[in-house]
């Protein structure tokens, strides 16, 4: 699902999409490499790690201590990793996971607990009992309510939800794996029906350059395989990689726990993957499924972010699956209980008379009991970034949606508008008589106004020297409310124009200037 960046040809500018940061930090724990002749040695006990793409090269030296690696994530095949750095990652606990360009888990391996073969054994005998099938309904009941959630909250369909909720009632009552499935199957076929119509934004500046398909989120399925491999469209393909994403995260909590990945409870055994972490995914999938979907309905995509092949498969660009990569802490945190929870399942089911509980490695659960903390820590947040709908620029500032030069031009264009909407509405009788109003207020309040009322310690040079450079840090309706004025005219106050001396007490008391300070 990910592609090397693209062989430049000549040089690039500074900003293009194409060439990647110096920079080669963890974020959020997570250290992404992709592009050619990728290296992880370990050089007089430091991890050095290095990718890129011809000069474009990025190197980083983690020391043992102070490194903030938690997952050390690979995208392609092209490369080097030693063994030594193997053992490095394992003695920092740190996780090593390899993706291949096309998306699917090549390798994923990370700490690990004792090996305890009853519990293997008892999870292999599940399917002998109802353990087994009690395991895989739990599962999907999570994930069907979380669908359900996503409809209502985000699509208001109370149609499709009562479809979901049907399968789910019906999932229930399934007498095996097979009929489990199938009321999935009819649950995901109302679930995605809702995704169909979902524009995909591009900014302004991209959209020449972006297929029609790739406008709208459309089926699920691909038109190039009839499942949902090989996508042809953007979110189609951010939704199969963060999949990936997790499934990695769902094998590495699984043999955390010394569960078999390969041993599922409800997926079938296959070659293909690892049915334990398939089973573990399914709750989670609604919530990688609702970060994208906040992301479609919030923030525009890049179409350089994308890259398709001559077959019409839409893969991600190698920067942009980096950027997805961080997500990774937020799925290990979803899927750790899942994981403990199948491991106590099958824990509790063994023959034996030993009555030790199973640690929980995942999510510290018992030692949260010993200390009597009862509220488990919040998992990280994960919000997509900001671009200008415009032009594709990066924007900082919360609440917008246009960076500050396309802000500035859009504004000038919808000017006349406004001018003409503003205009007579202004110079209407309404208008007018308030206006007239307002000036005769300030001109009876002037001549009522005498010089002997205001204090002796207030004078002119006070207001010029200790009241006017205090002015800026009071917020412009505080001066309006105070002197019962215009916005407009506050912010002219607050930028040094003098208003009447009537006004020069209530300013005072604004910044806080006492008769002792005038003095």
């Amino acid at each position: 699902m990910a592609a090397a960046l693209t062989v430049p040809q000549g040089p690039l500018p500074l900003n293009s999409a194409l060439v990647a940061p110096r920079s080669l930090t963890p974020r959020n724990g997570v250290l992404t490499l992709f592009g050619y002749g990728v290296v992880v040695r370990v050089n007089r006990g430091h991890l050095v790690v290095e990718d890129g793409v011809g000069e474009a090269r990025r190197q980083a030296r983690f020391a043992r201590v102070g490194h903030g690696l938690r997952r050390l994530v690979v995208i392609g095949s092209d490369g080097m990793v030693s063994l030594a750095a193997l053992r490095w990652l394992t003695d920092q606990k740190a996780a090593f996971v390899m993706l291949d360009r096309d998306g699917s888990v090549l390798v994923a391996t990370g700490p690990v607990g004792p090996r305890d073969a009853r519990l293997r054994r008892a999870q292999a005998l599940a399917h002998q009992s109802d353990l087994a099938l009690t395991l895989a309904k739990k599962l999907i009941s999570q994930k069907l309510s979380e669908q359900e959630r996503t409809v209502l909250d985000v699509f208001r369909d109370r149609t499709a939800a009562a479809a979901i909720r049907a399968a789910r009632d019906a999932a229930q009552q399934a007498r095996d794996s097979t009929e489990l499935r199938l009321r999935e199957a009819q649950a995901a076929g109302a679930y995605w029906a809702c995704w169909r119509a979902i524009p995909v934004s591009f900014p302004k500046s991209d959209l020449p350059r972006v297929p029609a398909h790739w406008r709208t989120f459309g089926s699920r399925m691909s038109a190039l395989t009839g499942s949902p491999r090989l996508s042809v469209n953007p979110p189609n393909a951010m939704l199969n990689y963060l999949y990936a994403i997790l499934e990695s995260e769902a094998r590495l909590a699984a043999t955390a726990m010394g569960l078999d990945p390969g041993l599922g409870v409800m997926h079938a055994d296959t070659g293909a993957r690892d049915s334990l972490a398939a089973d573990l995914m399914e709750p989670v999938r609604p919530l990688v499924d609702r970060y994208v979907l906040d992301w479609l309905t919030r923030q525009p995509l890049r179409r350089g972010w994308f890259f398709e092949l001559r077959t019409g498969n839409c893969r991600l660009m190698a920067p942009f699956a980096e950027r997805l990569a961080q997500t990774a802490p937020t799925w290990a945190h979803a899927v750790a209980p899942l994981a403990e929870g199948v491991a106590k399942a099958c824990w509790t089911r063994r023959q034996t008379t030993r009555t030790s509980g199973l640690p929980t490695r995942l999510t510290q659960q018992h030692r949260r009991d010993v200390n009597g903390e009862t509220r488990p820590p919040a998992p990280p947040r994960q919000t997509p970034p900001r671009f200008c709908r415009e032009c594709g620029v990066a924007i900082k500032r919360a609440g917008r949606a246009h960076c500050g030069a396309c802000w500035l031009r859009k504004s000038a264009e919808c000017m006349p508008a406004v001018a003409a909407k503003g205009r007579p509405k202004s110079h209407s009788r309404t208008a007018e008589r308030r206006r007239s109003e307002t000036r005769r207020r300030n001109a009876r309040a002037e001549a009522a106004w005498k010089p002997s009322d205001q204090p002796a310690w207030l004078t002119e040079k006070v207001y010029r020297e200790q009241i006017t450079p205090r002015l800026p840090a009071v917020p412009s309706s505080a001066v309006a409310k105070a002197l019962n004025v215009t916005r407009g005219y506050a912010n002219q106050i607050r930028a040094g124009s003098r208003p009447h001396p009537r006004h020069w007490v209530a300013l005072a008391a604004l910044v806080g200037l006492s008769p002792s300070a005038g003095s």
